[in-house]
């Protein structure tokens, strides 16, 4: 398996290639440190100054404030780990690894060895059924075919999933708890032993600290806000980029399955900082290792080339990015309603068949 932020294929002679040239020419894949010692103790600040916070409003109900603020202190530190694993930050995978397991297993309290291996299988096939474990049928259906069959619960959500998404989006910094732990589980994990150490000092720590301060309840409710608040924010940040956006076969090359697949943001500086500049989702796809700053500079130069080459570059704003997201799951969730719907009506003349076929 590759590494994630060493997916930069050149092939002579391909479409990809020459525009490779021009951004590399340009300089735009060299990594910019004094931006990330900025990003870093900027991100490191406001984790202390929340720690704070939090101790200094005590037992006090004024604390789901905190926990509010600390959902998304932790999403820019997520965001930040994200950088880190494509290596944009430092050139070497051990300084990466390091940086990233901090950001990550300490943090965050997400195994980093564990979502590295994750993203980068979503970076080699993006949207695609079968490869791109983003989009496998699990609470959430992004495919037609694999809405067919679910029944109880998960055929409720699959016919409700639009009306549900933000509300299960709650649910996410939990579901990458429990995927880090049953990952780790696994023999063949990388750095297992570290990883689950290092899980286990953010755990312990954190529930630790939150029940020495908080009475129970106050607990349970920091819990509950911080966690909800870090999942919308994680999600709402990601939901943009590829959802709702066109399946590929494979058999498409790698400009083409990277730029047809993603789906650009626009806007300004803020958000640039609120999405971790994963609003230029189709830089970062065609180049993981390009430091963030850099994909507003490429961006045009990107954009140009695919109106160049005939090549379609979607890029909408974030409210439309949203729409167009939850419009893809309430048609895939369509066939189920429908049946649903169909089924009291057949039920009926049958009923009235038998009736008819006894009167007789």
């Amino acid at each position: 398996m590759s590494e994630t932020g060493t997916q930069r294929p050149r092939v002579a002679g391909s479409d990809f290639a020459a525009l490779n040239r021009q951004i590399t020419e340009a300089g735009l894949l060299e990594r910019r440190p004094a931006y990330y010692a900025i990003r870093m103790s900027v991100v490191a600040a406001m984790l202390g100054g929340v720690c704070a916070a939090f101790v200094l409003v005590g037992s006090s109900w004024g604390t789901l404030l905190v926990a509010a603020v600390l959902g998304m202190v932790f999403a820019q530190a997520a965001l930040l780990a994200h950088d880190v694993a494509h290596r944009q930050v430092f050139r070497t995978r051990k300084s990466s690894d390091v940086v990233g397991r901090i950001a990550g297993n300490v943090v965050v309290g997400m195994s980093y060895g564990w979502w590295t291996e994750k993203h980068t299988r979503h970076h080699n096939n993006p949207n695609h059924d079968d490869l791109d474990p983003d989009v496998q049928p699990e609470v959430l259906i992004w495919a037609t075919e694999s809405a067919w069959g679910r029944r109880g619960l998960k055929g409720f959500i699959t016919r409700h999933q639009a009306g549900l998404f933000f509300p299960l989006l709650t649910l996410l910094s939990l579901d990458l708890r429990i995927s880090s732990i049953k990952a780790l589980r696994h023999p063949g994990m990388r750095r297992r032993g570290l990883e689950t150490s290092l899980l286990a000092v953010h755990l312990v720590a954190y529930t630790v600290v939150l029940f020495a301060v908080l009475s129970p309840l106050q607990a349970l409710a920091f819990f509950a806000v911080h966690h909800a608040v870090f999942g919308v924010y994680l999600g709402m940040t990601f939901a943009p980029n590829h959802k709702g956006m066109p399946h590929p076969t494979g058999d498409e090359d790698y400009l083409r399955k990277q730029v047809l697949t993603s789906r650009n943001v626009t806007g300004g500086r803020l958000t640039d900082m609120a999405l971790g500049g994963l609003n230029y989702q189709i830089e970062h796809h065609l180049f993981p290792a390009m430091p963030t700053p850099n994909l507003r500079r490429a961006q045009p130069l990107v954009k140009a080339y695919c109106a160049r080459i005939g090549v379609s570059y979607e890029e909408t704003s974030l409210l439309q990015s949203y729409r167009q997201a939850l419009w893809h799951l309430h048609a895939v969730g369509a066939p189920l309603r429908e049946a649903r719907t169909e089924r009291p009506r057949s039920s009926a003349l049958a009923d009235a068949g038998r009736a008819a076929a006894g009167d007789q």
